[in-house]
Order: C-alpha cells, then sequence, then structure tokens
C-alpha cells in the first residue's frame, strides 16, 4: 500500500532528485505549447492557465495511454486534457489533438509533424509536464527538433504538496527514480541530449535504488 506521506529516511535524496529534474526555466512568450500526456490532470490544468496568461496562442495535446493512464483517461490522454481544457475556458480552435504518442519521443516527434501539416510555423515551444519529467522532455526536444527554443514548465507545487494530490508517494518517488535514470539511459541511446548528472544526484539514484524504489527503473545489463 502507499505510504501515507513521504519518508523521512529518503527525504534529503527525493529532495535531490525532484529539484534536478526541474529545469528551473524563466517562463517567456513562445508560439506553442506541448502539453505532454500522463496521469497527471494538473498539465493540463497549467496549460490553460499559461494560456490565458496569454504566453502562447496555440497547444499541442500529445498521449495515447499508457497501462497506468488508461482506466483514468479511457478516451486517450490527449483527449481528457483537451476536455479539462476546453472547461478551463481554453477556446477550441486553440487546441490541437495528437492521440497517438506513447512514450515521451513520440510526443514530441508527432507534435512536430502535427504543426507542420497544420501549416504552423513554430520557432518556440514551452513544455508542460509533470514536474519531475522536465529535463527528460528538454532533452528529447533538443535532439528531436532541434531548430526550435525549448522552455519547460510545471505547476509550482511544494513536493509534499505534489505527492499528496497524487495520493500515490511511493508512486512519486518511483517515477522520480526512473525519469533520473532516464537522462542518460536516453542519452546513450542517442535518444536525448546529454546531460551533466552531478554525484550528488547520482548518489541520491543509488541510494533510493538500493532502498526499493525500482519500479520505473530500466534494465541496463548488457546483452550479448
Amino acid at each position: 500500500m502507499p505510504t501515507a506521506t513521504l519518508p523521512p529516511k529518503y527525504r534529503a535524496d527525493i529532495d535531490v532528485l525532484w529539484d534536478f529534474n526541474q529545469m528551473h526555466h524563466e517562463l517567456r512568450p513562445v508560439d506553442l505549447a506541448v502539453g505532454l500526456g500522463s496521469h497527471d490532470l494538473g498539465v493540463a490544468t497549467h496549460t490553460a492557465e499559461l494560456y490565458h496568461r496569454g504566453l502562447f496562442p496555440k497547444i499541442v495535446f500529445t498521449g495515447a495511454n499508457a497501462p497506468t493512464t488508461v482506466e483514468r483517461f479511457p478516451r486517450g490522454e490527449a483527449v481528457h486534457y483537451r476536455e479539462h481544457a476546453l472547461s478551463l475556458g481554453v477556446p477550441d480552435d486553440a487546441i490541437l489533438v495528437e492521440p497517438r504518442a506513447t512514450n515521451t519521443g513520440d510526443n514530441i516527434d508527432f507534435t512536430r509533424d502535427l504543426v507542420r501539416e497544420h501549416g504552423i510555423d513554430v520557432t518556440s515551444i514551452v513544455i508542460v509536464s509533470r514536474p519531475y519529467q522536465q529535463r527528460r522532455g528538454y532533452a528529447m526536444s533538443r535532439l528531436r527538433w532541434p531548430e526550435v527554443d525549448v522552455i519547460c514548465a510545471s505547476q509550482e507545487h511544494p513536493l509534499d504538496d505534489y505527492a499528496a494530490g497524487i495520493g500515490d508517494p511511493d508512486r512519486v518517488i518511483n517515477m522520480l527514480v526512473g525519469d533520473t535514470q532516464r537522462i542518460w539511459v536516453y542519452a546513450d541511446k542517442g535518444w536525448a541530449i546529454h546531460q551533466d548528472v552531478p554525484t550528488p544526484v547520482k548518489d541520491a539514484y543509488d541510494r533510493l535504488v538500493a532502498a526499493g524504489y525500482t519500479r520505473r527503473v530500466l534494465d541496463e545489463t548488457p546483452t550479448a
């Protein structure tokens, strides 16, 4: 069962990964927002908030389903995100839906192709995601869509409030650990740009893996 609160024994390490995976970009006007589909409806909420602040004229919500989202969003992540944004006052003609992506690379590739098909000139984007997905989204978009300027944004909740909102702190920790590992694994596979991982981040990751937070850890065992 999920724990009620973040475990104090590992809190310092969790904080390190939480901070590392956020890019801390200063928001500015851009041509397009890309809302990355997930289990977190707060992504759509924040995208709508930024739209109403006048930071961009167009939104692409991108995402099909993962095993962890199909029950909550049976019509697909991007479709439900769009419906939520409409309920928050975003006009229908400001939103495009990309309903096929099943991973972050697809999110970027299919969004890029979609706006080109619609003849939309894009030189700058803001990727709106879960807080701990920022760095991964940034690294993959810089490789896959290098001609655009990229910044990242997420709801600015303290970690405790975010974990409480998700309702499953263990899930948040496992996702944090998994997203941290993907920074170097995806770069090694040629799916994302290389980013330096400071020693304190790697040490915190190792301690959390040793503590059993491995549900989202990829197998890095070399194959013959």
